[in-house]
């Protein structure tokens, strides 16, 4: 990758250029072959269909897919969509992935799996595929799920999702839990009752679906902070399963007090629009970091604009990349390069404008790309 930024001082644009990214939040690439239809809808987050008369290839997403991966894939840049998609399947999904996933540069993929996961690589196909290494984050609604699924009383769910978290995450190096979409991060903080648990259950064992009841939520959260593992949550921007006015990570004041005494690192994953609001969070609360993975691959050229606010508040040593890339290995190469040239505009005018140093830009980057995760997550190195 070339920075061909005029403002990027040479020592810092090496660094980011060379700098292995530890994404503390990705899912696996797609395993299969795509058709344009499912690779066009995977370019926005919407769950609709495409509409016959636009293409998702018009977007700030489709513009850098073009601009950014056509290059990796022995194309030139701006080359149209039918000529990208024409190479991509006569090289194959193994191949994309090995190219795409291979020139992000990232160092080490924390994958989670709790959704569609079938579909895509696991943590050992991810590595693989990349070269680099690969671990799990653990959502803690798909281990409720399972355990459901697999058959449990109402009055045992509260021990055995206990039971079956510590024996699903020995390995695992986070968790994850998805509020934001099943009720909201408007929920009562404090930790249910054993009573409330198994009352709770019981109607949603009868009823059958996703866990939605917001007192198994709460229950799935402490019950997480328990376990130890540093615990990611979903804020923010998303598909219209989300009620965006229910996810500001404001609201989860409350909790993050309450669980202030347990240590455990929370994690707010994305957080657009709500950027400046995770920025204030971390830098109020000991225990609250951040990040504004999948915005900034779907804003594309305006990723420094984005990243300029996550720096605005929080202390450096509080934010930290992902890239939340879900299927196409497009958006996992273009998480990462869209985050490398969107911080080389940011930290480098800071440079010129003789705000910062170089020593301090090389420094907050290298602390954002990669070793704050790595201190947040135990991954050495």
């Amino acid at each position: 990758m070339s920075m061909e930024l005029e403002v990027v001082p040479a020592g810092l644009a090496r660094v980011l250029e060379e700098l292995p990214l530890v994404d503390h939040h990705v899912h696996g690439a797609t395993s299969h072959d795509l058709s344009r239809t499912a690779f066009e809808e995977l370019l926005g987050e919407s769950d609709r269909p495409v509409p016959d008369w636009m293409t998702r290839f018009d977007s700030q997403l489709g513009f850098a897919v073009l601009r950014h991966c056509a290059p990796v894939l022995g194309l030139e840049p701006f080359c149209p969509p039918e000529e990208y998609l024409a190479r991509r399947a006569r090289i194959g999904a193994h191949e994309a992935n090995r190219l795409l996933l291979g020139a992000s540069g990232v160092g080490h993929f924390l994958v989670e799996t709790g959704y569609r996961a079938e579909e895509l690589l696991g943590p050992s196909g991810m590595a693989e595929a990349s070269g680099a290494p690969a671990d799990e984050v653990v959502r803690l609604e798909s281990v409720a799920e399972q355990l459901a699924a697999a058959g449990c009383g109402a009055g045992e769910f509260g021990r055995r999702f206990a039971e079956a978290l510590w024996e699903r995450t020995g390995d695992a190096r986070g968790l994850k839990t998805v509020a934001a979409y099943r009720c909201g991060l408007d929920f009562d903080p404090a930790p249910p009752s054993a009573d409330e648990v198994a009352a709770a259950a019981g109607r949603w064992l009868e009823e059958g679906g996703r866990l939605r009841d917001p007192v198994l939520v709460r229950h799935l959260i402490w019950t997480g902070l328990e376990r130890g593992l540093p615990l990611q949550f979903h804020i923010g921007y998303g598909d219209p399963d989300i009620d965006l006015k229910r996810s500001d990570p404001l609201l989860l004041r409350g909790l993050i007090e309450l669980a202030e005494p347990t240590g455990v690192p929370l994690l707010l994953l994305h957080c657009y629009p709500f950027q400046r609001h995770a920025g204030y969070l971390a830098q109020a609360y000991p225990a609250v970091f951040f990040d504004v993975g999948l915005a900034l691959t779907h804003v594309g050229a305006r990723g420094s604009a984005l990243l300029a606010e996550s720096l605005e508040v929080a202390p450096f040593a509080k934010i930290l990349y992902s890239s939340d890339a879900w299927g196409p290995a497009e958006l996992h190469h273009l998480g990462a390069l869209l985050w490398r040239r969107g911080m080389a505009r940011v930290l480098g005018e800071f440079v010129l404008e003789e705000e910062w140093s170089v020593a301090q830009a090389v420094r907050v980057a290298t602390m954002i790309g990669a070793e704050n995760a790595r201190r947040v997550y135990g991954l050495g190195g």
